[in-house]
């Protein structure tokens, strides 16, 4: 089964994930762009199990529709690397930037478009959301 490795700036922490991903997309939302400080989040689901190397900071927020998210950054460095969904451990999302590969799969999906910059442009072919569609 293939694995990847995603880790901070520092290498610090690290997340070993396994398998294919769930799925990848971009999030525009304001929260992401706060959070990420770039114009979107780009991220990769992945299913249990992964394993967890080095030191967490977490930084606990409510989603729009009620879900609470667990992310997880590196104390040295400041790099996010990963969060999950309180009471959801099936899967956790990784940022795709994490894995420093420049041959990452494209997004399939792009969801909060009422708050994508106008100068974004994606992939061809992907689905578009104008809010969170779960």
């Amino acid at each position: 089964m293939e694995s990847r490795t995603a880790s901070c700036y520092c290498g610090q922490l690290r997340i070993e994930v396994q398998g294919q991903t769930l799925g990848t997309g971009v999030c525009h939302c304001l929260a992401c762009q706060q959070r990420t400080g770039s114009v979107f989040a780009a991220l990769a689901a992945y299913a249990a199990p992964w394993k967890i190397e080095g030191v967490a900071t977490e930084f606990v927020r409510t989603g729009d529709q009620g879900a609470t998210f667990r992310f997880r950054f590196c104390p040295v460095c400041g790099s996010q690397v990963f969060h999950t969904e309180e009471g959801n451990d099936a899967f956790v999302m990784v940022a795709v930037g994490a894995f420093a590969d420049p041959n990452f799969p494209p997004p399939q999906d792009s969801v909060y478009e009422c708050r994508r910059h106008a100068w974004v442009q994606l992939p061809k072919g992907i689905a578009h959301y104008d809010r969170d569609p779960d």
